[in-house]
């Protein structure tokens, strides 16, 4: 009877794996088609904003429209990268610092491999404690600056009358964020925000990323307040 318990969990498991897998593919998808959408909308003085630029995936794109791009990416091997696609851009303001509610010091945790594979490893760096797979030994990690999003988002739409779109790729850290836009209705500044949130690597927090997305989803349609991005 055990073992045929322990099969069923790990066939159970496993078929969770690639209907989460399946998941991710079709929000990718959605993702990429909602992108070239929103490329296509984008015109010169329009202002954006993108949190997690990472290595310039989508920063590149959005700086081809001719918008004013704001990107931001603590990882020191990150932003290198980013900084040589679209440093020399005079459209793109590259900024070196993670995204929060407040300004400080954080320290930077960056993927176990990240050694191995910093390419991809760059993508996982976070300054959330607790994550999957994440190395927090104190002499593994770096501190970066954090700059105060909000206050950001307040500033430049009072210059520009609104920003066009916000993406949030920034490894948990959307969840305080998007919690204080919801709280003090900055969504309203904003044509569009996208983010991943990423509850699955952060399991104590995701009552409260489950919470978030019925809060959101009562007050804002997903063509304002997206949280399915990838």
């Amino acid at each position: 009877m055990a073992e045929l318990q322990a099969e069923f969990e790990a066939l159970k498991a496993a078929h969770d794996k690639l209907k989460r897998r399946a998941q991710r593919n079709e929000r990718a998808q959605f993702a990429r088609g909602l992108l070239q959408g929103i490329l296509s909308m984008l015109r010169p003085g329009d202002v954006v904003l993108d949190c997690g630029a990472n290595v310039g995936a989508v920063t590149g794109p959005l700086a081809e429209t001719g918008a004013t791009v704001h990107a931001f990416e603590p990882d020191p091997f990150a932003f290198a990268q980013l900084s040589a696609r679209v440093g020399d851009r005079p459209n793109v303001t590259l900024h070196n610092v993670a995204v929060g509610v407040t300004s400080g010091n954080v320290r930077l945790m960056r993927a176990a491999n990240f050694d191995d594979n910093p390419m991809g490893g760059s993508v996982k760096s976070t300054v959330i404690p607790g994550g999957r797979n994440i190395d927090e030994a104190k002499d593994a990690t770096i501190e970066v600056a954090m700059i105060a999003l909000p206050d950001m988002i307040r500033d430049l739409a009072a210059k520009s009358g609104r920003i066009a779109f916000l993406k949030m790729d920034i490894e948990g850290a959307e969840l305080e964020l998007l919690e204080h836009m919801q709280a003090h209705r900055l969504f309203d500044l904003v044509g569009l925000t996208v983010a991943e949130t990423h509850e699955m690597k952060f399991r104590d927090l995701r009552p409260r990323f489950a919470a978030l997305r019925e809060t959101i989803a009562a007050e804002y349609p997903v063509t304002r307040v997206n949280l399915d991005w990838i």
